[in-house]
Parts: C-alpha cells; structure tokens; sequence
C-alpha cells in the first residue's frame, strides 16, 4: 500500500514539533505498528528506514517513519545535545499517535541516534512501546571506546533487538555483545557481516531489511 505523508499537531501541546512523517500501511494489517527514526546525520527518508518500511508494511505490521523534532528544525547537520529530550518528547508522540489509530501493539526504533533516544525514552518507563528495534546503535563515538552510552541500559525493561556491522566504528560486537548483558530486560544481537555503520552494502542491500522485518517480528512474538 502506498505511504501516506503525515504531519500532526496536538492541540495540548502548542508549541511542540508535531509528528512528521510517512506512513505505511499494511494491507493485510496485524494491527501492530513500528515508529522508525533516523540517526543524527540524516531524515527519515534515509535508504534503510525506506527499504524497512516497505518490508515491514508487507509482513502485516504498519510503519510510521518519522523525522525527529531536531531535523524538522534543523534541515542539516547533527543535534546538539539539548535537542535530547525534545527528540523522545517527539518519539513519544508518535507512538502515541498510533496508539490512538491502530489497535494492536507499538513498537519503537530508530538507526543510531534515533535509537538511542528511543532506548533513553523506553528507559524513562514513558514509551509505551511494547518493543525496540536499535539499528547500529552508538554504543561510544569512534576511536573512543571509553564513553559508553550505556548509563540507562540497567533501567531499559522493554525488550530490545540490536542490529550493528561487524565493521561498525561506534562499537564492535564484543563491546556491544558485553553492554547489551547490563540490560535486564529480554535481548537479541544480530551482527551483519562486513557492514558498516549504515548497515546497508551492496552484498546485503537486497536481503537485509527482510532479514531484519523477519528477525524482529520472531523476537516480540517470543518475547
């Protein structure tokens, strides 16, 4: 089914960004729905947040790919670390927003940044998402292994799947396989061989999003 573009205000939040994005509709809907967000160099038209949303929409679940309050400001360039916790004010609203239209569960993920603010906002216990998916989650900036982004993973009680390239500069597979174990909530790593940091190659650019949709929709079932 075709993507629908969406832009929504609340009337009780004036002032807010409102949830901006497109939205894929399955046509065989489960009811379940996915909010995908972008990481901080990019928008929600990136390359595998499209190609997930197809397959996603496919698979039976529907998806709102969304831009972050910050990009909708900031046409370019990277956020400042005030943007935060207008960014999750902003996931929190979308998921929000698809609890009020579908009737099945809302899931939430985002690649990098995306996913991180969606893993501090589940962190927060104010997600209400029943799942997450964390694309190349950046687990410390490059060539700085020692600032971990991990202070909330203790707090994260929502069940995670993280996806990350075995070439990934912003954590390895051992750094990530060893944070991952701080959360107590249930959790899956699947590395992608030979991927970098936007996961996508031109060996796996066709196969992955449907591994990733098939892999995802087995977790939260078992979850």
């Amino acid at each position: 089914m075709p993507e629908v573009t969406v832009e929504t205000y609340s009337d009780d939040h004036a002032g807010e960004a409102p949830v901006r994005g497109f939205l894929h509709r399955a046509a065989a809907s489960s009811g379940d729905a996915l909010v995908l967000t972008h990481g901080a160099s990019g928008n929600c038209n990136g390359p595998l947040l499209v190609a997930l949303a197809g397959a996603f929409a496919a698979s039976g679940l529907s998806v709102l790919r969304c831009d972050l309050p910050f990009r909708q400001t900031r046409p370019q360039g990277p956020p400042s670390p005030g943007h935060a916790q207008e960014d999750q004010e902003g996931l929190l609203r979308a998921v929000t927003l698809l609890k009020e239209q579908l009737s099945g569960r809302v899931f939430l993920g985002g690649q990098s940044y995306g996913g991180r603010q969606a893993s501090l906002l589940a962190a927060s216990g104010l997600s209400l998402a029943s799942g997450l998916l964390l694309l190349s989650y950046p687990l410390h900036p490059p060539g700085r292994p020692a600032q971990l982004r991990t202070a909330h993973f203790p707090k994260l009680e929502t069940p995670a799947l993280f996806v990350s390239g075995t070439k990934d500069a912003f954590g390895s597979v051992q750094e990530l396989e060893t944070a991952i174990k701080l959360i107590p909530a249930k959790t899956r790593f699947i590395p992608v061989p030979g991927a970098g940091h936007s996961l996508l190659t031109k060996a796996n650019r066709q196969k992955l999003p449907e591994t990733i949709v098939e892999t995802f929709r087995m977790f939260v079932e078992e979850s």
